[in-house]
């Protein structure tokens, strides 16, 4: 399922897109390399980026954009804890590779004018639950719903939360989750969805 990355085209580029085995699921598809002998039909699945092969991220995020020391910072107390070689090379919620004592540690935010990045303790990560944030940027793909009870996917992979949203008089929208979610972080994504159709989504503030 790649709605998540798919959310933000517009209706003029979906009408010029074309998804030939978009009707078909994994399993169906897995079902027709075997029956058509493909090369690929005992392949491992992609747990990446599929068209990287066997480059590892970090090297294809390194050749494009090389490296840059900046600082690791306590969000609380502003204390710096260590260096990383890009803001590039970590995503909100990583707790791996940040190569800190005393974990785990996990990112809370990004400064990119300053190339540093934020983290907070497991225990403190524990406390920054939340239910509710607002959206902004959003883009509907066929039309803003009428329906204000959906689901919610706010990073890649299967899980979607329950929500409710409401929309706000400049455009925003309101969005309060089923339960809370300690991974929400502004740039970030939230795609919504009804059922299996996927209704569009925007930036996290």
């Amino acid at each position: 399922d790649q709605t998540y990355f798919l959310s933000y085209l517009s209706q003029a580029q979906l009408a010029r897109a074309w998804f030939p085995i978009g009707r078909f699921i994994k399993s169906q598809v897995r079902e027709l390399a075997e029956k058509y002998n493909l090369p690929n039909k005992h392949r491992k699945d992609s747990q990446g980026i599929c068209f990287l092969g066997k480059i590892k991220y970090p090297e294809f995020v390194k050749f494009h954009l090389g490296e840059k020391k900046g600082d690791i910072i306590d969000f609380n107390s502003n204390k710096i804890l260590g260096q990383h070689n890009g803001f590039w090379f970590h995503t909100i919620g990583q707790r791996q590779g940040l190569g800190l004592s005393g974990g785990p540690w996990f990112v809370v935010k990004k400064e990119v004018s300053t190339n540093s990045i934020y983290v907070v303790h497991k225990s403190e990560y524990e406390v920054s639950a939340r239910k509710d944030f607002i959206v902004r940027n959003i883009n509907w793909i066929p039309y803003a719903p009428s329906k204000t009870e959906l689901e919610t996917k706010l990073r890649h992979g299967p899980h979607l939360d329950s929500c409710s949203i409401s929309y706000l008089d400049d455009g925003r929208v309101a969005v309060e989750l089923a339960n809370e979610d300690q991974g929400i972080a502004p740039g970030q994504y939230a795609i919504f969805y009804d059922g299996s159709d996927c209704l569009g989504g925007g930036l996290i503030e």
